[in-house]
């Protein structure tokens, strides 16, 4: 017959005064962990003890039980019963409930001890989350239930914000499918069926970081750092009735504004509401544009006002500024560096004396009345008003003939100026706006794979990031320019054939870049070509033929040379246009001579776009050509393997992706590389006569292999037509 099994024994429990415990020296407990003992002793006095004491009896040396309990498992709780009595919120004689333990137990104290600390599981995020939000249904506010558990309202407000990641995802990080910071990521976007849309998207990929899915998540969005956003205000766009996203795991810089449109509707109006007040000031007309581009200002007079002087209250704030400046300075005499703090102050008073400084322009009235302004916004959301240019239609009669000069210079460094002090009504106010798009949605093509052409408006611009390159390198290059303009001039005296299509217009006529990426007004060429007109335009005496003459033969050789680098700069023209083979505009022969003189112009001042500053951004480039494209640019630049993780993508994701793995690599496209020519035909090198062929036309010129895709295919025969 069998034996049945032996039952388990479990030692029995008892309540045992507080007086009678102690605790043991078996406890393996050494080092403080977890809640501290004060807060577990204000949790008991809340809710009780919630788990027993384990105890064995302090034997004497004879082996007789002493009356005394010494306690190997549960010391912290012992700790924060003693520091209740300790304070008199319990008495020494309260009955504390304990599982006594045999004293002759074959399983050691230290044992006990070790197995209750370790055994014990960690409470998953998950289930308290869910716990969290069981006690908010029951009543309980954040603030309580932070204070019940020890932990600070913002750690319950993010477990509570886990109830608006969508429940498959919550089964998934309960799975182990998914990490705490991927499930975390996931509360920046509310929308449920969009949450499992991008989870389904990125669990298969390599890059599935929290960055990435947040990235997904607000990709349709506006983060509030936008400029556009920092000069509505979110709190204008909410109570417009626009959303925000939200991150309370991690820095968000403000989160992210959900409605585009609306945005772009108040910035809109905002820009508007702006340019009615200023109209009040007189001006005849005010240009609005969230972007103003590169060169708006040419061709325009700019007023010369002068500047208000300062009230007596500014006078007075001036002075204490510059006073305190000073004596902080004679304070500090001496010593290496100013302390952190005394050199905030100082950097503090410089910025208040500097905007005390930068004094508002008066206009003169009459000149208001023919002059406008430009409105629009700095990279910082700041507003920025352009005050007092003068179009040549709006030129007087008398004066057309005595600003000539000053039109055909008028350059692009506009300074911001603060409010006329001209009263005005501006009745006749005419305000316009460039209607340029604050947004650009970029569709996701379906292609097919092939390496297309790249889309002509792409190329224009390119040319035109490549022509203020070059403008700003010859700028610099007084030799070369001089050379250019020997070349061109060489060519126009000994040629018999038409020299149209140089890459230098020597009137000089200012070449205007009709497609221009965003990006160009701001970047670092262009500034350097602002700031050396600038400084010329500072010393030059423009409004007299006489002194100008008498000013420029004044110049030593150097300073000629440059003005004239500078001068010539003006005329660079490396843009890529439309081929028109029937005559009007440019043709084959005529594009291929002027990218040609430009390539032999860019290794001349050894031109580096990537120096330049331009970068491959979804913008510039990537969200406007083919996926093809992408992944070859990728490939070039990181290789064949790294370009396979994109393959799957969908456009605007390889896009942003590829943006990223580009960032530093030097990598450019086609039509920004330098094309190492040995030399030029000897018939362009040379300015000797054109040759021609037995018919008497102009032989045909290869054009570049980004350029000649774009020819339609009847043009071969066409390409000597000028």
């Amino acid at each position: 017959m069998a034996k049945s099994a032996q039952k388990v024994t479990l030692s029995p429990s008892r309540d045992i005064p507080f007086d009678k415990l102690v605790l043991s020296q078996s406890n393996v407990r050494r080092i403080k962990a977890g809640i501290s003992i004060e807060e577990l002793a204000e949790d008991i006095a809340r809710r009780g003890l919630l788990q027993s004491l384990s105890v064995r009896p302090v034997l004497a040396e004879d082996g007789s039980e002493t009356g005394k309990f010494e306690i190997p498992a549960g010391g912290r709780r012992f700790q924060a019963l003693s520091l209740l009595v300790k304070q008199k919120r319990l008495a020494k004689t309260t009955p504390i409930p304990c599982i006594v333990r045999d004293a002759t137990s074959a399983i050691l104290a230290e044992d006990d001890s070790l197995a209750e600390n370790m055994q014990r599981a960690a409470l998953h995020p998950l289930d308290q989350f869910r716990a969290f939000v069981a006690l908010r249904e029951k009543g309980q506010c954040d603030e309580e239930i932070a204070a019940a558990f020890f932990v600070t309202p913002q750690v319950v407000k993010q477990r509570l914000k886990l109830a608006s990641v969508a429940p498959a995802l919550l089964e998934h990080y309960a799975e182990d499918e998914m990490t705490l910071e991927q499930l975390m990521a996931f509360t920046v976007n509310p929308d449920h069926e969009r949450q499992v849309r991008v989870w389904d998207a990125v669990k298969s990929s390599w890059n599935k970081e929290p960055y990435q899915i947040r990235r997904m998540l607000t990709e349709t969005s506006v983060r509030a750092s936008d400029r556009r956003a920092v000069f509505v205000g979110v709190e204008a766009y909410e109570t417009a009735g626009g959303t925000m996203l939200h991150d309370l795991f991690q820095g968000d810089d403000g989160g992210w504004l959900e409605d585009p449109a609306l945005l772009d509707r108040l910035v809109s109006e905002k820009l508007q509401a702006e340019a009615e007040a200023i109209a009040t000031e007189g001006w005849k007309w005010i240009e609005v544009s969230l972007d103003l581009p590169y060169g708006y200002s040419h061709g325009l007079r700019r007023l010369s006002g002068d500047p208000a002087p300062m009230t007596d209250d500014e006078g007075a704030a001036h002075a204490k500024l510059l006073a305190e400046y000073r004596a902080l300075e004679e304070e500090y005499e001496g010593q290496d560096e100013f302390p952190e703090e005394i050199d905030a102050r100082l950097g503090e008073l410089e910025v208040a004396m500097e905007r005390l400084e930068a004094r508002p322009l008066i206009f003169d009235a009459e000149e208001i009345a023919r002059a406008g302004a430009f409105v629009t916004l700095d990279r910082y959301g700041e507003l920025a008003v352009y005050r007092g240019f003068v179009r040549p239609e709006d030129e007087p009669r008398a004066d057309a003939d005595v600003h000539s000069g000053e039109q055909a210079v008028g350059g692009q460094g506009a300074e911001l100026s603060a409010a006329s002090s001209t009263d005005g009504v501006g009745h006749g106010t005419v305000i316009t706006s460039a209607g340029q798009a604050l947004g650009v949605n970029v569709p996701d093509d379906d292609d097919d794979g092939a390496l297309k052409p790249l889309p002509e408006r792409l190329i224009m611009e390119l040319t035109a990031h490549r022509t203020l390159a070059l403008r700003e390198a010859v700028g610099r290059s007084p030799d070369v320019a001089l050379t250019l303009l020997l070349l061109k001039l060489v060519g126009d005296t000994f040629r018999t054939s038409s020299s149209a299509g140089s890459c230098l217009e020597a009137s000089v006529r200012h070449v205007y870049m009709s497609a221009q990426a965003s990006d160009l007004n701001d970047s670092v060429v262009a500034k350097l070509v602002d700031d050396r007109h600038a400084e010329w335009e500072a010393e030059l005496p423009l409004g007299d033929d006489a002194a100008l003459w008498d000013f420029l033969t004044s110049l030593d050789q150097g300073s000629r040379l440059s003005l004239l680098a500078h001068c010539l700069s003006f005329g660079i023209n490396a843009l890529h246009e439309k081929v028109n083979p029937y005559g009007a505009g440019i043709s084959a022969s005529g594009l291929t001579r002027r990218m040609t003189q430009s390539d032999l112009v860019a290794q001349a001042v050894d031109l580096d776009m990537v120096e330049a500053g331009w970068e491959p951004t979804a913008d510039t480039y990537l969200n406007r050509v083919p996926k093809a494209r992408i992944l070859e640019a990728v490939r070039e630049a990181k290789g064949e393997g790294t370009a396979q993780l994109l393959d799957h993508l969908k456009k605007g994701e390889m896009a942003s992706e590829a943006e990223r793995l580009l960032k530093g690599s030097g990598w450019l496209p086609e039509a920004l590389r330098r094309h190492d020519l040995a030399a030029l035909d000897d018939a362009e090198g040379q300015g000797a006569p054109e040759p021609v062929s037995d018919a008497g036309q102009t032989e045909d010129v290869d054009l570049p292999a980004f350029l000649t895709s774009e020819l339609p295919s009847d043009e071969a025969s066409m390409m000597a037509s000028e």
